[in-house]
């Protein structure tokens, strides 16, 4: 390639790049590479879920990897050229990788069980509890499992001692049935098309099918014959059709294709389908089916397949309409067209308005053929027919009419297609409302008003209509009223309505009559209702005849009325004018609600007055122009006085003074003299005010004298008025009534012995009981003394009322008032004074030993040993009994406090006794947060908390006593005359205490031994929290268990020691001497699998060291007697025994024995074989025996196992063989089974074990 440097001839790629560029062919390899690693995935798959696993994929893929990577190194590809070093590491990866996928390489990683426990070969007694010697290792067991077979090896996998079996079975008969479910079959109309006609094989794979076809209407007859190819061929389309059914909805043909997949799936295991296609309709008759051995199959009858074209049925291309409207006499005729094999049926479906009913049609057939109808059926020859199908539209709504199935004479069944209806299978139709249109608000008498210049609204309305039917056409002719041709001329018109509208309206313009003469829809015509006729009648505008009157009196004109009389259509309203002079004119109105009124006007004060009528309005015509008479006039009213305040009898209150004054307000022309009278309980007396020139004004009328001493009641009466023209008028309107007190009101506070003070608790009120005289409602002002400046004002209503106060302090009333005159406050008796309840309180006793510490207000308690109790003196104030809530606080890991507790507790009595918690270590804060007594109990005041500042609060440090213990009792060994130092003696913990307190401490331990009853006491000085057993003077001069005891500990607080745990006190020694072992029987064979039991002495664990042809090896004994487990063949020889981690040692010179391998057997020479026979025929089984002869062994026969694999069949019979010298023997059957070997054995051993109840295992 351009750019690339020229390569050594002896370099150059093996393929020249004339024929193939280096680029392309390293693409090339690679993809096929690629391609071969796709196809391995494919084969781990199939070896994974492979009911019977074997070792071919692993040989095929060991074979192709190394052929691909040796022909890689042969191309000399650039690139992809390597080193023979590498191409060998390429080969033994991916060799590995093959052992790993294919199951011949697995990893022990150690997550099943203890590695000491070896796998054990099957059949022999798999005992997780008894310890065995190692496998025993050759090289082949790397390389044999990486073979897969190409190599074979002695290995002791599961069962591979009794490999192989020899399976005999007999030919059975086999048969074919054609279309084994009777079904019937039918060629839709579409193309293509065909049908699969299954056949049921039994016993036997077809290998050819030879069938006969008769064309329908033919009597020609076809032989055609399928193979093989074409068979899988025609499967295989099958299966790609039903995956295809299966992801889309299923269509009206396939319910075959349902039948059969669940047919499938009903099949016995010697059973098969396959199936015939056809895409001609006509008669297939099946003569033969064979099989790979040309052996022909039984025919099962009946061995004919009629196939039909599949019946179809659609209305008519006929033109019909598909709107109608009610009422309609005729009916609607439909056509059907069927065809098939008579006679038909069809099913249909009538749909009115949601409600659906389903009628079925049945012999339908051509009634003037000549031929019967078994002779039509028995011809199969589809036929073409018309149905007529007549229907009544008796109801409103949609009619929709579905062609649901047909069946033919043979029985196929075709479901028309329910999701796309199409016309050829659906019509439907509606049936309409007939339309009707009505005036609406309008009718014989009750006409249209027309106003004059205005137009009228005349609406009509269509009801009963179907929108479908929209718009609709009205037919309406107008009459002009008599007299008023010449304005509007008679018409007729059409007026449409307009869309989602059924209301019409017409604008009329002049009066006249409207009729509606029809009405008509898109599709139907509709009908008219009454009212059909409107008449418009012109309203005349409103008129008023006015009349005017003046009126005269004493002084003059005081005004003037009108009388009025109005046409038109009442209510009237009549709008006027008045004008005073120059002020600025008012207009007015007034309503009527008859035709004829009277207007009177007569003003209170004197002046010119013009008065003017202006508008007239009815009840359709709003304010019309009136010319109507005007007048003016001089007015002089008459004089009138009445009391300030009028419409009702006044009352007026005196307290003090021999006069009351009381407001009067006159009307006239000034000045007026004015007459009043002034009845008093026992006499009346006139009293006259002359000369009064403004009004209102304010007359001082005398109280009479009995009424001015004793108080009491009277009344004020206007008599008469008298203005400027001397004019007298009479007065008659409710007088005054004068109410005299000559007793004012007073208050008081009311005190008991002259007490006017009261306690209270702080959150509670108080009510100050009051003394009031006079007549309520009363107000008095009060205040208190610490803030004089603002007064309070209360509203009482009863002469002994309180008033209701919240504060500690005095009050003082300053004035009151009743409901008619101010009065006075008795000053003797005029402050109360309110106390508070003082609330508990608590402080340290002054004897108790503290020091104050002004910072944060704490009392510091000498500091005290954890759990020993102490407890201070709480002086208390109140009233008993107390609760007294406290918080209990320590410090915490941030600097500041954490809450352990809020509790609280009762005393009766002022001097108490508050315990102190001293069971956790630290420093400790109590504070009194709240106190409560029977005044002021926490219950009913849990909110009353005391202020931070004024709070108790009072430390203490509790420290810690001090503990030790072992930090185990893990048992410690010595030996004889050992010192008690810490070695490799003292190990898990075993000899190391842990001491709790403050350092130094002081330790006293006592050593006890039990063998010779004496105790060794020794005391050591500690200096860290954790030490280890080191007395170098003391050793152990006596074998046995020695105890060891902590007697004391003691640190630097001087606190007393915690109790020590009587469990962690101590610990015990055990001194030996040296361990030793012997054998539980003096057998010299053993058998791989067998167990050899030991008598150890000493202490537990021991470790034993044995040798295995000539390799050392150790086991470790935690009980005696000891087992062993042997898994290799060979000499076995115990060499050394130790106690207690190794230590006390000593050596084995006399015990050592043989143990012999395994015997093994195959079938078959270790395969699977798998012999048809036939009846009179006998099949040769052999077995091949491995071991040291004479050998017994035993074999059985059983039910055949299929070559795909499954599970064993039942037992038919078993044998035992006994004294064979050779290593291989046969044995002759015309018998059916499987025959495999259960066990063997040889002059030494016997495989499987029956140690322990071990059941027989048969290789399959």
């Amino acid at each position: 390639m351009p750019g690339e440097s020229t390569s050594p001839p002896g370099e150059q790629p093996l393929i020249p790049e004339r024929l193939l560029d280096v680029p392309s062919q390293r693409l090339y390899y690679l993809s096929l590479g690629l391609l071969l690693q796709a196809i391995k995935v494919f084969d781990v798959l199939q070896n994974i879920f492979a009911s019977d696993a074997t070792t071919y994929y692993g040989r095929k893929w060991l074979i192709v990897d190394f052929a691909y990577i040796a022909t890689l190194s042969q191309l000399r590809i650039p690139r992809l050229k390597y080193s023979r070093a590498v191409i060998l590491l390429q080969i033994l990866s991916i060799w590995f990788l093959d052992g790993m996928l294919f199951g011949g390489i697995s990893l022990n990683l150690g997550l099943v069980g203890s590695s000491e426990i070896s796998s054990v070969p099957s059949g022999i007694p798999n005992r997780p509890d008894i310890p065995s010697t190692p496998e025993p290792f050759r090289l082949s067991d790397i390389f044999a499992p990486l073979t897969f077979g190409l190599f074979s090896f002695d290995t002791n996998s599961k069962d591979a001692r009794l490999l192989g079996q020899h399976t005999v079975r007999m030919s059975p008969i086999s048969t074919a049935h054609f279309n084994p479910h009777f079904q019937t079959f039918c060629l839709p109309p579409v193309s293509p098309a065909h049908v699969l006609v299954p056949i049921l094989v039994n016993n036997t794979i077809p290998t050819n099918v030879r069938y006969s076809f008769v064309p329908l209407g033919s009597g020609r007859v076809e032989y055609l014959e399928l193979g093989t190819k074409e068979l899988k061929a025609i499967e295989q389309a099958r299966v790609e059709g039903l995956q295809v059914v299966r992801s889309k909805d299923v269509g009206e043909y396939d319910d075959e294709d349902d039948e059969e997949t669940d047919a499938g799936a009903r099949l016995q295991k010697t059973q098969s389908l396959v199936h015939l296609r056809f895409s001609k309709p006509g008669t297939i008759r099946l003569d033969r089916v064979l099989d790979s051995s040309n052996v022909a199959a039984r025919l099962v009858h009946p061995v004919e397949v009629t196939v039909v074209p599949c019946p179809t049925a659609q209305y008519t291309d006929d033109i019909v309409q598909d709107i109608h409207c009610a009422g309609e006499t005729s009916g609607v005729d439909l056509t059907i067209d069927i065809r098939g094999v008579p006679p038909l049926s069809l099913q249909w479906s009538k749909d009115v308005n949601g409600k659906k009913e389903y009628f079925l049609v049945e012999g339908i057939e051509d009634s003037g053929h000549s031929h019967t109808a078994q002779e039509v059926a028995r011809a199969r020859i589809p036929q073409k027919l018309k149905v007529p199908l007549s229907l009544s539209l008796d109801a409103l709504g949609k009619h929709t009419y579905n062609l649901e199935s047909v069946i033919d004479g043979m029985g196929n069944v075709v479901q028309l297609n329910d999701e796309y209806r199409d016309a050829k299978i659906t019509r439907s139709l509606s049936v309409l409302r007939r339309p009707s249109v009505s005036f609406k608000a309008c009718g014989p008498g009750n006409p249209t008003s027309l106003l004059i210049g205005s137009e009228a609204p005349v609406a009509l309305t269509v009801s009963n209509a179907d929108p479908v039917d929209g718009p609709w056409d009205i037919d309406v002719r107008f009459e002009p009223a008599s007299g008023d041709g010449k304005r509007m001329k008679p018409w007729d018109k059409i007026i449409q309505t307009q869309e989602n509208n059924n209301d019409v309206v017409l604008k009329a313009g002049v009066p006249g009559e409207y009729v509606v003469t029809g009405i008509r829809g898109k599709y139907c015509d509709g009908d008219v209702l009454a009212p059909e006729t409107c008449k418009v009648v012109e309203k005349a505008m409103p008129t008023a005849e006015i009349v005017w009157k003046r009126i005269h009196e004493c002084s003059g004109d005081t005004g003037v009325s009108a009388s009025l009389v109005m046409h038109g259509t009442p209510p009237f309203q009549v709008y006027y004018r008045t004008q005073r002079d120059a002020e600025p004119p008012r207009d007015l109105f007034k309503t009527f609600t008859s035709s004829r009124g009277e207007l009177t006007l007569q003003p209170e004060n004197s002046g010119h007055y013009y008065y003017t009528f202006v508008q007239l309005s009815d009840a359709y015509y709003k304010k019309v122009a009136l010319d109507g008479p005007s007048i003016d006039q001089i007015v002089h009213p008459l004089a009138a006085a009445d009391f300030v305040g009028g419409r009702g009898k006044r009352v007026v209150s005196s307290c003090e003074g021999v006069t009351v004054g009381i407001e009067v307000d006159l009307r006239g022309t000034p000045p007026w003299n004015l007459e009043l009278q002034v009845v008093g309980p026992r006499s009346t007396d006139a009293l006259e005010i002359t000369d009064i020139k403004t009004s209102p004004t304010r007359i001082l009328v005398p109280i009479p004298s009995v009424i001015d001493k004793e108080g009491g009641t009277f009344d004020v009466e206007l008599v008469s008025v008298v203005d400027s023209y001397g004019c007298r008028r009479s007065i008659s309107v409710p007088g005054v009534s004068v109410n005299v007190r000559r007793v004012k009101p007073t208050v008081k506070f009311y005190g008991k012995h002259g007490q006017r003070e009261i306690t209270i608790l702080e959150d509670d009120g108080a009510d100050l009981p009051l003394r009031l005289t006079g007549d309520g409602p009363w107000k008095v002002k009060y205040r208190h003394m610490s803030n004089p400046d603002r007064l309070f004002t209360a509203a009482l209503k009863s002469p002994n009322d309180y008033i209701h106060v919240t504060q500690k302090g005095v009050y003082e009333i300053l004035e009151v008032t009743d409901s008619q005159c101010p009065g006075s406050v008795i000053e003797s008796e005029n402050a109360y004074t309110v106390d508070w309840v003082p609330r508990p309180s608590a402080r340290l006793d002054p004897a108790t030993v503290s020091t104050f510490e002004p910072y944060n207000r704490s009392h510091i308690l000498p500091p005290i040993c954890k759990g020993q109790d102490a407890h201070v003196d709480l002086e208390l104030t109140g009233r008993p009994p107390f609760q007294i809530m406290y918080n209990i606080a320590r410090n915490d890991e941030a600097g500041g406090t954490i809450v352990l507790d809020q509790p609280t507790f009762s005393s009766i009595q002022p001097h108490t006794r508050f315990q102190l918690h001293t069971s956790i270590i630290g420093r400790k804060y109590y504070e009194v947060k709240q106190i409560g007594d029977s005044a002021y109990p926490l219950a009913k005041h849990k909110n009353a908390v005391i202020p931070r500042s004024d709070r108790l609060l009072f430390e203490q440090e509790v420290m810690a006593r001090p503990s030790a213990k072992f930090k185990n009792d893990n048992r410690i060994l010595f030996c004889l005359n050992d010192a008690l130092t810490s070695r490799e003696a003292i190990s898990n913990d075993g000899g190391v205490i842990q001491l709790d307190g403050t350092p130094p401490f002081q330790l006293a331990l006592s050593i006890r031994n039990l063998a010779a009853s004496q105790v060794h006491k020794e005391t050591i000085e500690v200096h860290d929290r954790t030490w280890i057993l080191d007395l170098p003077s003391y050793h152990f001069t006596s074998i046995g268990p020695h105890q060891i005891t902590i007697e004391s500990v003691q640190d630097s607080s001087h606190c007393e020691q915690k109790e020590l745990h009587p469990l962690h006190r101590s610990i015990w020694v055990d001194v030996a001497e040296s361990a030793a072992i012997t054998p539980v029987d003096k057998r010299v064979d053993f058998c791989v699998g067998d167990v050899a039991q030991f008598q150890l002495e000493g202490t537990p664990p021991w470790s034993i060291g044995y040798r295995i042809n000539g390799k050392s090896y150790t086991q470790e004994a935690k009980k005696s007697p000891f087992s062993l487990m042997h898994q290799q063949a060979g000499e076995f020889t115990v060499t050394s025994v130790s106690q207690q981690q190794k230590l006390c040692k000593a050596t084995v010179t006399d015990l050592q024995f043989s143990v012999h391998p395994l015997p093994a057997a195959q079938v078959g020479h270790g395969k699977r074989i798998f012999q048809d026979i036939h009846e009179g025929d006998q099949a040769e089984i052999v077995f091949t025996l491995i071991g040291e002869p004479p050998f017994t062994f035993t074999y059985q026969r059983a039910e055949p196992i299929p070559k795909k694999g499954g599970k064993p069949g039942k037992v038919l019979e078993t044998h035992t063989v006994s004294g064979v010298t050779t290593h291989e023997y046969s044995i002759f059957s015309a018998l059916e089974g499987t025959w495999t070997v259960t066990s063997i054995s040889d002059r030494y051993c016997r495989y499987p074990t029956q140690s322990d109840g071990v059941v027989e295992k048969t290789r399959h």
